[in-house]
């Protein structure tokens, strides 16, 4: 049996640098361990981890895309506890120089809106009022 978890996600990043001062001026912290090739910031039950793409593609086996800009058909969530942190994070990330995809906008109680980092990782920031979290801010329910 596979464990049902997801542990760490590595994004392969054309300029890590970038995304190392994006992520960080979030607030987010690395894990610490001071790596220059690569950076891992730990959030509420799963580790980030950006890595330079080539090496991403050779650590795989397989050949880096030639095209990395766009939609990749994947987004990330960072659900929240109250509707006016949505607002609150994507001042942040606008400020930060993310790409505001979709402004803060409701449906119902529900209140989203969308962000690209500098290599146009798509992220949702969202409140659900029926989401719940453990101590750590990790989701138990949507």
């Amino acid at each position: 049996m596979v464990p049902q978890r997801i542990s760490l996600i590595t994004l392969g990043c054309k300029n890590l640098p970038v995304l190392r001062d994006f992520y960080t001026y979030l607030g987010w912290k690395e894990t610490g361990h001071g790596y220059q090739n690569y950076a891992v910031f730990k959030t509420a039950g799963v580790m980030l981890s950006l890595y330079p793409l080539q090496s991403l593609a050779d650590d795989t086996g397989l050949e880096a895309p030639k095209n990395t800009s766009g939609f990749k058909g994947v987004s990330f969530s960072i659900n929240v506890d109250t509707p006016e942190q949505v607002d609150d994070i994507i001042n942040v990330v606008a400020e930060a120089g993310g790409n505001i995809l979709k402004d803060p906008s409701n449906e119902g109680d529900f209140r989203s809106a969308c962000f690209a980092d500098p290599e146009y990782n798509v992220w949702e920031v969202a409140y659900n009022p029926g989401s719940t979290f453990d101590e750590r801010g990790a989701m138990l329910t949507i």
